[in-house]
């Protein structure tokens, strides 16, 4: 790529997610003051911090595209039109979800069976209707979360992209077995499928209504296979894939059973094989970030974050028997990488 050509990506990228920060950011604000959210104000300290880690992930994603770990077009994917178009649907229903938040009504969701979904998952998650039971649930979950990381969703998911590149090319098996736990909407997968084509790429959600929009948005990807299943029980062989990722997931699990999804994931993961893991920050990473990672428990519904935030996301891998070999922050996530 000619020096021009990556000063005019520079740009134009920056351009991009500034158009996408304003108006999320204004969103917020104004939801806040409809809630009457009467949170403290933000430090000058923490607003220094934010933005400091917020322009790090830009350049890093501009860096990683530059250095070859994954396609300039991931730039320029972000469906403005289609969650534009959603939005109206979003908003309608802030009343509904800002009821359920002062009522305390977590245990709002369709009936399901509790033989197939565990207590812990049969809550309304981020306050959200039908929690992550229904296809509206799916239709406005990518959407929502952008909002909430002011545009960057996309770009701290496809942070753990460069790992899996590099390992690819190590190897050689450039149509490895790669399995997505917790795969949600396909967001990821989809990253992947642009960015490695050849892989066989493999999902699972404990949502239905999830996979099935995994399934519309991968439509078109080479070689993939999605199932609604637990990830305590994965249905695969030992040692069946070459890569595991796993992004946003732990900290929505109680402490136990982010221990039994984890060695499921060594169960399943061949031996020298890769994975790739990403959620939030935590309080070790970021102390300056302390009382806004607190609150996001509360305002989000998060019951098992506070937790999540003081058990080491590296230290649990290496509990589950993998040897880690990188801890990357990514804006308001992190990156943990290990082999089995």
């Amino acid at each position: 790529m000619s020096a021009a050509r990556r000063k005019l990506d520079r740009a134009r990228y920056r351009g991009q997610q500034l158009s996408l920060f304003v108006p999320a950011l204004a969103a917020q604000r104004l939801l806040k003051a409809v809630a009457g959210d009467s949170a403290p104000r933000v430090s000058a300290e923490v607003v220094r911090e934010v933005r400091r880690r917020y322009l790090a992930l830009l350049a890093a994603d501009v860096g990683h595209v530059e250095a070859g770990l994954y396609p300039r077009e991931l730039l320029f994917q972000f469906p403005a039109a289609s969650y534009a178009a959603k939005l109206p649907r979003l908003v309608a229903d802030v009343p509904r979800v800002l009821r359920r938040k002062r009522t305390g009504r977590y245990r709002e969701v369709p009936d399901v069976d509790p033989r197939r979904y565990p207590s812990y998952f049969r809550r309304t998650f981020h306050w959200q209707t039908d929690g992550y039971f229904s296809a509206r649930s799916a239709e406005l979950y990518d959407v929502a979360v952008e909002l909430l990381f002011l545009g960057t969703a996309d770009v701290m998911r496809r942070q753990t992209i460069p790992p899996i590149t590099r390992a690819l090319l190590q190897s050689g098996r450039l149509d490895a077995r790669l399995l997505d736990v917790a795969c949600g909407t396909g967001r990821l997968l989809r990253q992947i499928a642009v960015s490695h084509p050849r892989l066989r790429l493999f999902g699972i959600d404990l949502s239905p209504a999830y996979v099935r929009s995994a399934r519309r948005l991968l439509a078109d990807a080479p070689e993939v296979s999605l199932v609604a299943e637990n990830a305590e029980r994965l249905p695969y062989r030992d040692a069946y894939f070459d890569v595991l990722t796993s992004v946003y997931l732990l900290h929505e699990l109680p402490r136990a059973t982010r221990r039994t999804v984890l060695a499921e994931m060594k169960r399943v993961l061949a031996p020298g094989g890769l994975i790739v893991v990403e959620d939030s920050v935590q309080l070790a990473d970021a102390p300056v970030l302390g009382p806004t990672l607190a609150r996001f428990a509360d305002d989000f519904h998060e019951p098992f974050y506070d937790d999540y935030l003081r058990d080491d996301l590296a230290g649990l891998l290496g509990e589950a028997g993998f040897r880690v070999e990188s801890v990357t922050q990514a804006y308001v996530s992190k990156v943990v990488v290990g082999r089995a």
